[in-house]
């Protein structure tokens, strides 16, 4: 031992030590000293006013005055052992305060023993941490849980996903994973009100947890959209997916019922989408919320509230639809598209115009046809960029058939999507590629499909005959296989039906076909409109087209859809094809 350390201390000295002692003793932490049997034999300022005792009514007894209750006797044994072997114990604890509140508090205690090493006291320090426990839980709460619904929130069902995917590979139930939305919440919210909306995701939430079996998580991702996360189903596959059918077809039952929301008495419905999943390689967890939402998208095709399950083939075909989007929005941004060219010819098979039809140039220079892109196209609103390319690459065509004597009678037809054809300034963006080109509009036909008289007809009109006055032509595509009102096929100021392929196909040996076109023509006669008939292929088909009225005609009979050089040379060859023909 030092000098220092075995130098008596002076009585001034001792006094000055006492006195910073007991300054500490009365600081704001709780302070509270036992004998060595446990019995308290002081407290501070601080423990009263925490605990609610005075120092006369504790001084004698033991810490369990204070016990809350809510430890097991393991708790305490442990903290006990703690102390015994490293002197000292730390952490949060339960105490009851003497008007019975339940509070939680920090607590130490450390063992005092003498010169021998024996012990005579315990001091504990305790800090009263209900405000800042309080704060943590609500920082969590906001942090976890959904505001409205009191639900876990994305955040915390991702996190106890992957508690169950990680325990998953450890036993051979399966589990199951449930994407819930309610079927026209927003038409409610607009109708009603978001107030009415938000109660009624409140009332979704409390059937939810009051319909489902112990240890099975319920959460709500946003807006109105819920997940449930099912444990401990069977080990077989058909079996858990029988169970996850009862407990879907229970959650069906109870969000069915009507809502009371306020004054309002509501029917809401909900479209299910189920993922089952276990074993050794389970997915991540994002990726089974995503094929729980795809089936439940499912569900909703098959004309919602219903439940679907997750089919691998399902989520490859929209992995392939994803990519051919990322794709085509590259193709549309470099404007990898290319023109091919069908001739149509009259009845001596002079060529009397051609369609454009797009297609789509791969970087590795393979070509796509417009069935397999231009759905993805509409659907993604692509097709008015492609649209537009196709109506400017088109009058740059004609521009140049212009200095070409045995293509300058051409008349090119292109495609418009009901999409394109309803935007606003269409008709303004034809008539400035017109001027824009120097071509004859008279030249150019615009091949609409019956799915534009569907919607805005008036307008749809208007734009027709604007467009008709400057000389562009108008050719109704398809016609036969959509939903045409004769009411407004006469108001339409068309030049042309084009007959669809499909009722030439079997013409020459169906009956049904052959009344139909002939029904076609006799229509477009009496509104004194041209006709042609696509996809004709065979010289029988052609004959059987020109006896019953027809006298254009499209189709790998005359010519495939070729580059404009190729057309070029079928259309050179035509006159000796009008011979054999």
């Amino acid at each position: 031992m030092s000098a220092c350390a075995a130098a008596p201390i002076a009585t001034a000295d001792a006094d000055a030590v006492l006195r910073v002692a007991a300054t500490v003793f009365e600081a704001a932490q709780g302070m509270m000293v036992t004998d060595a049997r446990g019995r308290i034999v002081r407290v501070n300022q601080a423990f009263v006013r925490i605990t609610g005792y005075s120092a006369d009514e504790v001084l004698g007894q033991t810490p369990r005055l204070l016990s809350s209750g809510r430890h097991v006797p393991g708790f305490y044994a442990s903290m006990w052992a703690a102390i015994a072997r490293d002197g000292s114990w730390e952490g949060e604890i339960w105490n009851r305060r003497k008007n019975g509140e339940v509070y939680p508090e920090h607590l130490s205690i450390t063992a005092v023993r003498n010169r021998e090493g024996i012990i005579i006291n315990y001091v504990a320090a305790l800090t009263d941490i209900t405000l800042s426990k309080a704060a943590n839980d609500e920082i969590r709460s906001l942090a976890f849980y959904d505001p409205l619904t009191r639900l876990p929130n994305r955040r915390l069902l991702l996190d106890r996903l992957r508690q169950v995917l990680a325990a998953s590979s450890q036993h051979d139930s399966h589990c199951a994973l449930m994407f819930i939305d309610l079927d026209n919440f927003k038409t409610l919210n607009d109708t009603l009100g978001h107030n009415v909306g938000d109660q009624l995701l409140q009332q979704v939430a409390e059937r939810l947890q009051s319909g489902l079996r112990k240890g099975d998580t319920v959460a709500r991702l946003g807006g109105d959209e819920f997940v449930v996360l099912v444990e401990g189903l069977s080990s077989g596959a058909r079996d858990a997916a029988a169970e996850v059918e009862a407990l879907g077809a229970k959650i069906l039952a109870t969000l069915n019922r009507p809502y009371e929301l306020g004054k309002h008495l509501c029917r809401s419905t909900p479209s299910i989408g189920v993922t089952l999943f276990h074993g050794a390689l389970p997915p991540h967890p994002d990726e089974l919320l995503m094929q729980a939402d795809i089936a439940m998208y499912q569900a909703k095709q098959a004309g919602r509230n219903g439940m679907r399950f997750f089919d691998r083939q399902m989520q490859d075909r929209i992995s392939e639809r994803a990519k051919m989007e990322n794709d085509l929005r590259h193709a549309v941004e470099r404007h990898r598209f290319a023109l091919h060219y069908q001739v149509q010819v009259d009845q001596h098979g002079q060529a009397r115009g051609a369609e454009a039809l797009i297609r789509w140039v791969r970087d590795d220079g393979t070509k796509v046809s417009p069935a397999s892109f231009i759905a993805l196209a509409e659907e993604t609103g692509l097709i008015l960029p492609i649209g537009s390319w196709v109506l400017e690459t088109a009058c740059a065509q004609l521009k140049a058939w212009q200095q070409m004597p045995e293509m300058a009678h051409l008349i090119l037809a292109i495609n418009v999507s009901a999409q394109q054809f309803h935007q606003a300034e269409f008709g303004e963006q034809v008539r400035a590629a017109v001027r824009r080109h120097g071509i004859d509009p008279r030249l150019l036909k615009l091949e609409l499909t019956e799915g534009v008289l569907l919607d805005k007809i008036e307008d749809t009109i208007a734009c027709m005959q604007l467009l008709k006055a400057m000389g562009v032509r108008f050719a109704l595509d398809d016609f036969g296989t959509g939903y045409s009102s004769l009411q407004y096929l006469k108001r339409l100021p068309l030049n042309q039906l084009k007959i669809d392929q499909s009722f030439v196909r079997d013409l020459v040996s169906d009956s049904s076909d052959q009344a139909i076109v002939r029904t076609i023509i006799a229509m477009a006669r009496s509104l004194q409109l041209d006709v042609i008939a696509e996809g004709v292929e065979t010289e029988a088909q052609r004959v059987l087209l020109e006896q019953l009225g027809c006298r254009r005609y499209q189709g790998y009979l005359f010519s495939r859809p070729v580059p404009e050089r190729q057309l070029r040379a079928v259309i050179r060859d035509l006159p000796r094809t009008a011979a054999v023909v």
